[in-house]
């Protein structure tokens, strides 16, 4: 079985998705509304919108698509909420690059620091409102 990460945004997949990119690495697969089969199901206005990207990352896929109008279980949408992103790099500088990439523009939850179970542990949510733990595990 494999396990992916699956993320909502409300018109920013294609941003966030181009900046994860630049931080992660990766290959990126990226489709728009407007090049569904269908596209005139679709409201003209937001068939730029992303339907799906995936960014990958060998074995793993941090995927995404951007929200239509009514599609958001019926009330409006509310951000990502209650789940984090975990990143264990195999070094504390790369640790360090991936911790200062992602926080630009966004906050710092706690500062990539060493813990009693990690050489560095911080947390923090990036511009796009998405919550990121990076662990450098303990050698």
């Amino acid at each position: 079985m494999k396990l992916s990460t699956y993320l909502t945004f409300d018109g920013q997949a294609r941003e966030a998705f181009t900046f994860y990119q630049q931080v992660l690495g990766g290959t990126l697969e990226m489709m728009t509304f407007a090049q569904a089969p269908n596209p005139e199901q679709f409201p003209a206005e937001h068939r730029e919108r992303i339907m799906h990207v995936s960014l990958n990352l060998g074995d793993y896929a941090l995927m995404a698509s951007n929200t239509l109008p009514g599609d958001n279980c019926g009330g409006p949408y509310e951000g990502i909420k209650g789940v984090s992103i975990t990143l264990s790099p195999t070094s504390v500088a790369e640790g360090e690059r991936l911790f200062d990439g992602l926080a630009v523009g966004g906050k710092v939850v706690m500062p990539l620091e060493k813990t009693f179970w990690a050489e560095r542990f911080g947390m923090l949510t990036d511009r796009f409102g998405v919550s990121w733990m990076v662990n450098c595990e303990q050698r």
